[in-house]
């Protein structure tokens, strides 16, 4: 599986130099090339790459930070997708200083939709917050997906690869006017950055997330796809408030029945196999969230649970049948231990049956 740090191959940084040198002719390529490739390249990992290719870019184009935008913005068209956002990063490296912070701003805003500025914003917030989030209500009325995503983007608190903004994850009713724009936005890219955006929001803050999802609820079709995306974190943990909005009530009449599993010792590498029945003695259909948790053995003796959606539905009045499995091939991003490992069975964020197995080496 090639990592997205692999994307940065000696072709992809010879072509970012020939687009360069379009507009540049002074650019030397080859000075280029080896100031990416010096050493401890190898070791570099994405976003250090990211900044291996700034710095060089730094220094090969003009030293006025003007002038080098305008040689960039030509070539910009060109360079779409993750793999440029040392684009975007040339501003948050070069930018700035207090006289550059409009032209910054001007050119986060045109670099986005080819290699979204949402890693690059974050300085500005931190040293500009006052104009920065006046840019950014600006943005999310934009007619343009990319420049309104790059508002909630942006300004998340927890941003995956981003800095964290501690300023927003102690406080972030700031923010919440740029989100309430975008309650409604047409483009399921932007909505997806609401959603997450308040998902972010939600580990800190759950009542805040809770009132305002259960304000939102109910107005508008986009709305409600971002609430309910925007609550997953909450659902997940069993958050009352959340499973309530969305019909998930606590039900003394469910039960969980018959929890099997085909192996009680599987090997690493092997899926596990269970089954399990619902039994719906109420007299009537329920809409039911069903999740399993592993009880994943650690290093360390103790059991880290992780939990899984298994279905999410209206079930009928009587008996049903659940198969599913769970994978245990080697992934890069969980080890697991030998040894003893439990499964539980949650109905609508409650324990409903819970059994053990044994993992062991392959």
């Amino acid at each position: 599986m090639e990592l997205i740090k692999d994307k940065y191959t000696p072709a992809l940084i010879d072509r970012t130099g020939e687009k360069m040198r379009q507009f540049y002719p002074k650019l030397d390529t080859q000075q280029f090339h080896e100031l990416v490739f010096a050493e401890g390249w190898e070791q570099l990992e994405f976003k250090a790459r990211i900044r291996r290719i700034t710095l060089a870019l730094t220094q090969v184009l003009p030293d006025n930070y003007e002038e080098a935008l305008h040689i960039i913005e030509q070539a910009a068209p060109t360079m779409r997708g993750v793999e440029y956002l040392f684009v975007p990063d040339f501003i948050e490296v070069n930018g700035l200083d207090p006289e550059d912070y409009e032209l910054s701003m001007k050119y986060l805003t045109l670099f986005t939709p080819y290699s979204s500025s949402e890693f690059a914003v974050r300085p500005f917030i931190e040293h500009y917050p006052i104009q920065t989030m006046k840019h950014m209500m600006a943005w999310a009325e934009s007619d343009n997906e990319h420049i309104r995503r790059l508002a909630s983007e942006g300004s998340r608190p927890r941003l995956p690869w981003g800095a964290k903004l501690q300023n927003f994850i102690t406080d972030p009713t700031p923010v919440l006017p740029i989100l309430h724009a975008l309650k409604q936005d047409e483009s399921l890219y932007v909505r997806k950055s609401v959603a997450n955006h308040l998902n972010d929001i939600s580990k800190d803050h759950p009542e805040l997330v809770m009132d305002l999802a259960t304000t939102w609820y109910g107005q508008h079709v986009h709305t409600d796809w971002i609430v309910r995306h925007a609550s997953r974190s909450l659902l997940k943990k069993g958050h009352s408030k959340a499973l309530s909005l969305f019909g998930y009530n606590e039900q003394d009449s469910i039960h969980i029945e018959q929890l099997q599993l085909v192996q009680d010792t599987i090997s690493i590498g092997e899926d596990l196999h269970f089954s399990f029945d619902v039994v719906n003695e109420s007299g009537e259909s329920q809409m039911l969230r069903i999740e399993y948790e592993m009880g994943y053995m650690k290093a360390n003796g103790k059991q880290a649970p992780k939990r899984f959606k298994c279905s999410d539905k209206m079930y009928p009045t009587g008996r049903t049948k659940v198969a599913t499995k769970q994978s245990f091939k080697v992934i890069t991003t969980r080890k697991y231990y030998a040894g003893l490992h439990t499964l539980t069975i949650l109905v609508n964020g409650k324990e409903a049956a819970t059994t053990s197995f044994v993992l062991e080496m392959e």
